[in-house]
């Protein structure tokens, strides 16, 4: 059972994992180095313990202990109590939802055990925005994406903002990082994949159509500005594109990927 500790000091040294978090470049530096991760919110701490991860610590206003008394109650990890005010003094913000919890990172799995048994994946190239990628996530989870592959430059699915807007979907959906970029793509096709890349360029051909005879497919997105790199434009094995109204040329990448996986879904189960 969690210990409660009462806090009235913002400066007390126990309070460091929670410091910051508006400092992008700070928690990421802090983060990496001891391994946590930061969860928001009562529905997001609680699928972040049940999904395994073990808490470093709780911070929360009292009247969120009451409803997360069973997952305190699982927990050895200290909860620290606090005003919602004195909790923005740590925080740097309005902790609005009232309940963090500090979680231990795991080690990422490789990549051939994240492909093993999946059918359909998302494989996303230096896609930076944190809001992006949960979104991204919180798509691939509700559509039934079987697993995401991240390029090494790609933001950070646990970092608080992605977890916070995946709702915790980065907590069930497998994912991991690609070892290297320059290869990734044609790695993916000796995996057995389809790599179906979303772009506007002149072969590209609609989705619906690419996706449509394929047994196991990886479809490929690419940075908020410019899109896919030509070196992953060009070894992907099939080009496509959503359709659209004349004058309208992109989506925002969260919302491509999930047309994107919607279409791909919906193919043939027998397809091979």
């Amino acid at each position: 059972m969690a210990e409660l500790v009462h806090v009235d000091d913002p400066d007390d040294a126990r309070l460091a994992d929670y410091r910051d978090l508006r400092d992008v470049q700070l928690r990421q530096h802090l983060e990496a180095e001891h391994g946590l991760f930061l969860a928001e919110g009562e529905k997001v701490v609680r699928r972040a313990v049940e999904s395994g991860f073990p808490a470093r610590s709780f911070l929360m206003a009292p009247r969120w202990l009451a409803g997360l008394a069973d997952v305190l109650d699982s927990s050895d990890a200290p909860c620290f109590v606090m005003s919602e005010a004195l909790a923005e003094q740590v925080t740097g913000f309005h902790v609005h939802r009232g309940a963090l919890a500090s979680l231990q990172r795991r080690p990422l799995p490789p990549v051939e055990e994240v492909l093993a048994g999946a059918r359909t994946v998302v494989v996303l190239e230096d896609i930076v925005d944190h809001t992006n990628v949960g979104a991204i996530f919180r798509s691939a989870a509700a559509l039934g994406v079987d697993a995401v592959l991240l390029a090494p430059r790609c933001a950070d699915p646990l970092y608080r903002r992605s977890v916070k807007v995946a709702m915790g979907a980065v907590f069930t959906v497998p994912w991991t990082r690609l070892d290297g970029w320059y290869d990734a793509l044609p790695a993916v096709s000796a995996a057995g994949f389809t790599t179906v890349a979303l772009t506007l360029a002149d072969d590209a051909t609609d989705i619906e159509h690419a996706v449509a005879d394929l047994d196991k497919v990886a479809l490929v997105l690419g940075t908020e500005g410019h899109g896919l790199s030509p070196r992953w434009e060009q070894t992907a094995d099939r080009r496509a594109v959503i359709p659209m109204r004349e004058g309208i040329d992109s989506l925002n990448v969260a919302a491509a990927t999930a047309v994107a996986a919607y279409v791909t879904m919906k193919r043939p189960a027998t397809a091979g």
